[in-house]
């Protein structure tokens, strides 16, 4: 049975193509596994807040106040969301070159020394059990190639963060040049379903 979070972190709710495309990919979990299980986080609709000066110490150090438990608490929830699952999926729009902040707020609730990461004489270790996650990206130009590719701090920093607590088989699926009208639009989330097709088999078939 595969167990999956996904995150979607777009603000435009039903307008938003990576919650679409995020939509169309649990239905295709769910056509070739009917006892799938799948939790869904819309960090857009429902952000996790941004650490502030008076909870960061829920999280970087040893929580004492009543804010800084609730966030410690917060961030317990979150990892153990993460777990107990197989398989993660990102829905991540491109805002201004990079992640939306709601999706960077949840990385900053879960990267935690000693929890989901710690460093040895070898250099940071993740302790994330999960492995596989799977990123749609959605992004108004064109960034995988060409002169834009320096621009692009969305995917890399995603790569980063992932890597830094163990996940590590990693697919990052795009759907790109959305601004340049609706052929474009109809071109690039046709590519970016049938490729998420793919990745629904291997899942499934290396779960099996």
């Amino acid at each position: 049975m595969t167990k999956a979070l996904i995150l979607n972190s777009a603000v435009t709710g039903e307008a938003s193509i990576s919650n679409r495309l995020t939509g169309e990919f649990a239905a295709r979990l769910r056509e070739r596994d009917p006892a799938a299980r799948i939790v869904t986080r819309d960090l857009g609709a429902r952000p996790v807040p941004h650490l502030l000066p008076e909870t960061v110490a829920g999280i970087r150090a040893t929580a004492a106040t009543d804010a800084e438990k609730a966030a410690l608490a917060l961030s317990d929830e979150l990892v153990d969301e993460l777990r107990d699952i197989d398989l993660l999926v990102i829905g991540a729009p491109m805002y201004n070159f990079g992640m939306p902040s709601s999706l960077k707020a949840w990385f900053d609730y879960i990267l935690r020394a000693g929890v989901t990461f710690r460093y040895t004489e070898n250099g940071p270790e993740g302790l994330l059990p999960v492995k596989k996650a799977v990123v749609i990206e959605t992004r108004g130009g064109l960034y995988s190639e060409g002169p834009a590719v320096a621009m692009d701090s969305q995917e890399p920093h995603l790569r980063t963060l992932l890597g830094f607590m163990g996940v590590t088989d990693v697919v990052f699926v795009r759907a790109e040049k959305l601004g340049f009208g609706p052929e474009a639009v109809q071109a690039a989330v046709d590519g970016a379903i049938a490729e998420l097709n793919g990745c629904a088999e291997r899942e499934l078939a290396l779960a099996a």
